[in-house]
């Protein structure tokens, strides 16, 4: 009986890749090296220098015969931290708030007797405090020289803002009844002058100028109609804004004693 032939193993016709895999990394990092030499700049050649050394003490070999080369020291990027609910911006909210009310009751009692007269109203807006001046206890008819006897009121409401830092916005308004002098051409002119007389007598009794606007609005902002004496006795009007951007529905400050105590 015939002895069978011994099978020979087959020949790895793929073992040439390793060697060219290695030929072809070495040819790289020569042309790298070239580049750096040729640069100028001696700190792009130490980067390149250096990753090329980490390149080659971490290169290993799969069994398939493929290199693969680790470069390291990339810098890592910082993990940022997982935002949490800013307590300070609450506690400033807070403190803000306050300091408004206390405001708002300092105005309050100083001009307690006109809002028992139903001179002055004070508002609590989604803006902050509002404070509605009738015109007929600060400016003679047609008008924009402030009356000697309104100038304490509102020097007493300066005296209140003066201590604290709220912007301020004075607003003036009219009725629609038309004025044509040459001083007022229109009731453009007359409610953006009456702002203004108040805006100065504010930065005298010292309210810095830079918390202080001046806005006149004519008869296009009116709390009433028009067609009766009392709604525009109501149109005409002052209204000091003491902002503080917090959005709450409007209420009504109503005194917590009876006027004259």
């Amino acid at each position: 009986m015939a002895r069978k032939r011994r099978e020979e193993e087959p020949e790895n016709h793929d073992r040439w890749l390793v060697s060219y895999a290695d030929f072809i990394t070495l040819l790289f990092a020569f042309f790298v090296v070239m580049y750096a030499v040729s640069s100028v700049n001696e700190g792009k050649y130490k980067v390149l220098s250096n990753s090329l050394t980490n390149a080659f003490k971490n290169v290993s070999a799969q069994p398939g015969g493929q290199p693969i080369a680790v470069i390291q020291g990339a810098a890592l990027m910082p993990v940022k931290p997982i935002a949490k609910p800013d307590k300070l911006s609450e506690q400033k909210k807070s403190e803000q708030r306050q300091k408004m009310k206390n405001v708002a009751n300092d105005i309050m009692e100083a001009l307690q007797p006109l809002v028992a007269q139903g001179k002055v109203r004070l508002l609590e807006t989604s803006r902050g405090v509002t404070i509605e001046i009738n015109d007929s206890i600060l400016f003679p008819a047609g008008q924009a020289k402030l009356q000697p006897a309104s100038v304490s009121a509102l020097l007493a409401i300066a005296n209140v803002l003066a201590v604290s830092d709220f912007p301020i916005t004075i607003e003036g308004h009219t009725d629609n009844v038309p004025i044509a002098t040459p001083q007022f051409p229109s009731n453009w002119e007359l409610s953006a002058m009456r702002a203004t007389s108040v805006l100065r007598l504010f930065n005298d009794g010292g309210v810095g100028a830079e918390r202080l606007t001046a806005i006149g609005y004519g008869e296009t902002r009116p709390l009433e109609t028009n067609t009766t004496l009392e709604g525009k006795a109501r149109n005409r009007r002052v209204s000091i804004l003491i902002d503080s951007n917090r959005p709450e529905e409007p209420t009504e400050l109503k005194a917590d004693r009876p006027a004259g105590q």
